[in-house]
């Protein structure tokens, strides 16, 4: 309980108007948290008169502020002392381009240019250079704050960041090639002292304080246990909990309410080992959304914000379908890719799990298939299925198998020294980026003939995958061009093919789940690929709940349900909240058939 006593303390301080600018040296100097929920924090510390600057990738602040999205580093209004900052990993990648295209243009020719910025235009770049921006921060380039708070994208690619600055600094250092797909070594080399700053500090625990924040659901507590060794392996060990959204029903005699206490209190009791070491502060449910200063204040309190009162509405009109009408229209072509996609946390693992066991038992072949490192498909199932495979793209498989592949091909007619500098260019951490599309690539290809499923990673990591897809895309036109081949069937232009591929977008009802899933659409449609459907998962607004708390959440949800019908998706799909958790392949289909497992 000592976080959370630690962010009380600074709350009272913050009510009574104290100024502690002495504290600046305490062991809270200058700390890096993945704090997401518990934004209420970086509020408080900046009406201390602290200054404090608050970050993230690709993490819309002015959302959860309810603040115009704001310049780098602008201050927020309403808290003084607190300056905010949302990285753009593309607007940062191109600054990165530039940055390594500028010593060579007085020298090269146009062509030349074009051909090493083609070569900066994968994953790779946008996600170093994002990374860069944060190294900045946790180096102390910037003198004016005394706490950087940083606000992580999803768990995956957040592990992904934190692992680049020893894997890039392990490969320059054996890298005696000069060049690799961040292009030539020269620009890359001059931030590897800034990298290997920004890792001292993150390993460092007087500095740095990484803030895992889960739900009690057993599916969120494996993830945050997963986080919290793969950070160990980092050597980041300094850490701790926040278990959010803790429910107490409030009657005996409403099954969602128990159903949901009694939930959340058996995932608790089956904490992981890893989870119980660590120092952890307990939130509760709240009644009102995260979103603006007041709620934000409030969140560490007992009173509600002033404007959080909201009234029960009876159910509006709705043209939601139920989650067996949308699989109906997924099966209608008889075979084809189903991706699902959305934010960590809204349920797409089991929204997928769901669609695959119900396609397999009208007696399709369904392939079900995972990009998320977290790969909770087994553990949902508990089961073989008849009709359906289940297999998991596992990055460190994929990229042993590429490079050995490579090796024995590419490898077979080199010498000694050829094989050396071969194995050595191997070595690039972008060549996971390299393999793991190869192993999405089959898995669209193969859709071709039957259904496939793929659960995917948090939204952060699938776009990377997808851009991945759109570099490959243009690589093959070019080659295309130069060789005057008239066409060619690529994996986005499959992803683009409204016969071959269905996105489905999963979503809570909640404020900032939609906006994400939204932006998540917009980015698709900026790469041509329409999304079929959304589903809004774990509806209580579908449940009959009369829970006062809930009720609240429910008034709050159906306003959500409403933009996303009238702002965002063609196609809508509710799935209640169940009383009866859903793992298993029975369970599983009774979210689409509404039977009881």
């Amino acid at each position: 309980m000592e976080l959370l006593a630690r962010l009380r303390r600074v709350d009272e301080v913050t009510r009574a108007g104290v100024s502690q600018r002495d504290d600046r040296q305490s062991d809270l100097r200058r700390q890096v948290g993945a704090l997401q929920r518990l934004t209420h924090q970086r509020v408080a510390r900046g009406d201390r008169d602290l200054r404090s600057a608050h970050a993230g990738v690709a993490s819309p602040y002015h959302r959860v502020e309810e603040v115009e999205e704001r310049r780098p580093q602008d201050a927020v209004p309403g808290v003084p002392g607190l300056s905010a900052l949302d990285i753009d990993p593309e607007q940062a990648a191109e600054g990165y381009r530039e940055r390594v295209l500028a010593p060579y243009r007085s020298t090269w020719a146009q062509p030349q240019i074009e051909a090493l910025r083609e070569q900066l235009s994968g994953a790779c770049t946008v996600e170093i250079a994002a990374f860069d921006e944060l190294a900045g921060m946790l180096a102390g380039d910037d003198p004016r704050f005394d706490h950087i708070l940083f606000d992580t994208a999803p768990t995956g690619h957040t592990l992904r960041l934190l692992s680049l600055p020893r894997a890039w600094s392990e490969f320059l250092e054996t890298n005696t090639r000069g060049a690799s797909c961040l292009g030539p070594h020269s620009g890359f080399k001059t931030r590897q002292d800034r990298f290997a700053l920004a890792r001292d500090a993150l390993i460092d625990g007087a500095k740095t304080t990484v803030v895992l924040v889960t739900r009690p659901d057993r599916a969120a507590l494996r993830e945050a246990a997963r986080t919290a060794q793969e950070l160990d392996l980092l050597a980041i060990r300094n850490q701790e909990l926040v278990i959010n959204a803790i429910f107490t029903a409030s009657s005996r005699d409403d099954a969602v309410a128990v159903a949901l206490e009694a939930r959340g209190r058996a995932a608790l009791e089956d904490m992981p080992e890893r989870l119980r070491a660590m120092p952890t502060a307990r939130l509760p449910l709240r009644g009102f959304n995260m979103v603006g200063l007041p709620a934000l204040r409030a969140l560490l309190t007992d009173r509600d914000p002033p404007d959080a009162r909201v009234e029960p509405t009876s159910p509006p009109e709705t043209t939601a379908m139920s989650l067996a009408q949308l699989v109906d229209a997924l099966a209608s072509d008889g075979h084809g890719l189903v991706m699902v996609m959305g934010k960590g946390g809204v349920g797409k693992t089991t929204i997928a799990c769901a669609i695959a066991i119900e396609l397999a038992s009208r007696g399709l072949g369904v392939h079900l298939s995972t990009t998320d490192p977290a790969a909770h498909v087994a553990s949902t199932l508990m089961t073989e299925v008849p009709n359906l495979h289940v297999s998991r793209i596992d990055p460190a498989v994929e990229t042993k198998a590429y490079t050995d592949r490579l090796m024995r091909v590419r490898g077979k007619d080199l010498d000694e020294e050829g094989r050396a500098l071969l194995a050595e260019d191997l070595r690039s951490p972008c060549n996971e980026e390299v393999a793991v599309f190869g192993a999405f690539s089959r898995l669209v290809s193969e859709a071709r003939r039957s259904f496939v499923v793929l659960d995917t990673a948090p939204t952060g990591h699938t776009l990377l995958l997808l851009d991945a897809t759109g570099a490959y895309d243009r690589q093959i036109h070019h080659e295309l061009e130069d060789k005057k081949v008239s066409s060619v069937v690529t994996p986005l232009a499959r992803l683009r093919d409204p016969q071959h591929t269905k996105v489905v977008l999963v979503t809570l009802a909640e404020t900032t789940p939609v906006t994400e899933a939204a932006d998540l659409q917009a980015d698709l449609r900026r790469a041509q690929i329409e999304p079929f459907a959304w589903v809004i998962n774990g509806s209580l607004a579908a449940t009959a709940t009369r829970d006062p708390l809930l009720a609240r959440r429910i008034a709050a949800e159906r306003v959500q349900i409403a933009r996303v019908e009238r702002d965002h998706a063609q196609r809508v799909a509710i799935v209640p909240w169940s009383i009866e958790e859903p793992v298993g392949a029975a369970r599983l289909r009774a979210l689409v058939t509404g039977a009881r497992a």
